[in-house]
């Protein structure tokens, strides 16, 4: 028993190393992110691998950016399309998911089968019939623009689908002798039960918005309506680019998800792990 024990801490011991290491080298790019925002120039584009660490901290990157861009006007803008994405993202994909996985109808199999056909699709061939959607709508520049192809997310519903798969009939059963329509064990007993699958859905979609580069920078061309990913493209210039400004940006945009994560860290960890296991 006691080869057995050591064993199985010099296990634990190799697996903590393993992942401390991987921690670490996840949280590089972060870092040179916030040093290089602190550097000149031409510590910046430094091709000494050595110059790691700025001689002088200096904040002007940050003076400027906060000079020449709005961040206030980006964070409302950016706020918006997150918020907005995700509450009809959930809503739909709650009630898609509860179609197909525990309704029975002419065809469900067939329509499900188109959702996961979507998935398979690479996003970049819908670009152009949803920009001339929203242009005939005359809804370009807007709010909507930008919510509009998150709508509706097929990843959502067949995530949702198997959060009520896994649930058991009984409950259903029980909903029905105690005289509940088709609507009211949804809205009661169902989708409740499914609050873990819904919160791992909110940060999925919340996550790919704050970094949906492509859209924003087509249906938006008013900078009023900028969000922060299309704002930091566009400081990138074609021949050179000022890094610490850049970097600086950059560090100042990721404010919302960091307190986002601070607020909701408790719901994004058991909404991942729940997903996890049903998946």
């Amino acid at each position: 028993m006691d080869s057995m024990e050591r064993k199985s801490k010099i296990i634990n011991i190799i697996i903590h190393v393993i992942l401390i290491l991987v921690s670490i080298t996840m949280l590089i790019p972060f870092l040179w992110m916030i040093l290089t925002a602190f550097k000149s120039v031409t510590e910046a584009t430094s091709v000494n691998p050595f110059v790691i660490f700025p001689k002088v901290w200096r904040t002007e990157a940050f003076t400027s950016v906060m000079e020449n861009m709005n961040f206030l006007v980006l964070y409302k803008n950016t706020l918006l399309l997150i918020l907005f994405r995700v509450i009809c993202a959930v809503l739909t994909a709650t009630m898609a998911g509860y179609a197909f996985g525990r309704l029975h109808f002419k065809g469900r199999d067939f329509c499900f089968s188109l959702v996961l056909l979507q998935m398979m699709v690479p996003v970049q061939i819908f670009i152009i019939p949803q920009y001339l959607m929203v242009s005939k709508m005359g809804m370009l520049n807007t709010i909507f623009a930008l919510v509009f192809p998150g709508m509706v997310t097929a990843f959502g519903t067949f995530l949702l689908r198997q959060g009520y798969m896994g649930l058991p009939n009984d409950l259903e059963e029980a909903a029905r002798l105690d005289g509940c329509n088709i609507g009211q064990t949804f809205l009661y007993i169902m989708a409740p039960l499914t609050r873990s699958s819904m919160v791992a859905l909110g940060i999925f979609t919340a996550v790919f918005a704050f970094k949906d580069l492509m859209w924003p920078m087509i249906v938006n061309t008013d900078k009023d309506m900028l969000v922060l990913s299309s704002a930091l493209a566009k400081m990138q210039g074609q021949y050179t680019s000022k890094f610490p400004e850049l970097m600086a940006a950059s560090l100042i945009a990721c404010i919302p998800m960091i307190v986002l994560y601070m607020i909701f860290q408790k719901q994004f960890i058991e909404g991942i792990a729940t997903s996890g296991g049903k998946l």
